[in-house]
């Protein structure tokens, strides 16, 4: 039996897919969130076979920074991304900080069900017009490694800032929400500017819509 975890904020959703799943004798529902950070210690505490992540999650972590976290602290976990986008930019990112698939919502049940088997049996899965974005990117002559930039080079805690900050946050609410001082919020502030060559917040809302930490929606 192939144990899953789900992380989507909407609650319809993840109902959807618990239903779909736990009719199907091969599967096992072991948990479900809809933050970044519970996602975290969601697969520290349950270790699920397979992780199924939206991209968009409220709060200070991200779908895909929870990702490369999970991955890197929980090996024998892998995450495919279920989302509704199919930006070039998610998808590379994705595959770079090591998800094993990338679905898109508007899939049908069997692909579903194919993904996490295809996952979960050592191999990719890639929605197919993900898959064709891939195909371009290899057929330009470049590699998932010279997609990274200067955000991956941001600490975990600069990412939860960053995110925080583009999502319209000040630095006194990120102060209170990561129970850090307001001098602290300032500096991961100015440092994030800089480290990002940035130099205004709609510049920054731009690169974080580019960089998929908030949707188009939230602008």
């Amino acid at each position: 039996m192939i144990r899953i975890a789900i992380v989507d904020d909407h609650d319809l959703v993840r109902a959807g897919i618990r239903a779909l799943l736990e009719q199907d004798a091969r599967f096992q529902v072991v948990g479900e969130t809809g933050d970044g950070q519970e996602a975290i210690r969601l697969a520290a505490a349950t270790t699920p076979d397979v992780m199924l992540m939206d991209v968009h999650l409220p709060g200070g972590i991200g779908g895909l920074d929870a990702t490369e976290t999970i991955v890197k602290d929980n090996p024998t976990v892998k995450v495919i991304i279920l989302t509704q986008y199919e930006n070039r930019e998610y998808i590379y990112r994705a595959i770079r900080i090591g998800a094993r698939g990338y679905l898109l919502k508007r899939s049908v049940a069997a692909q579903l069900k194919e993904a996490i088997l295809t996952v979960h049996g050592g191999q990719r899965y890639l929605h197919p017009s993900v898959a064709d974005e891939l195909v371009d990117l290899v057929t330009g002559g470049r590699s998932i490694e010279d997609t990274e930039d200067d955000y991956d080079r941001l600490t975990a805690r600069e990412k939860q800032v960053f995110k925080l900050l583009a999502e319209g946050k000040t630095s006194r609410d990120i102060s209170n929400y990561l129970t850090i001082s307001l001098k602290t919020a300032m500096t991961h502030r100015s440092n994030i500017m800089e480290k990002l060559h940035l130099h205004s917040r709609a510049e920054l809302i731009r690169y974080a819509i580019r960089k998929a930490v908030i949707p188009v929606e939230e602008v």
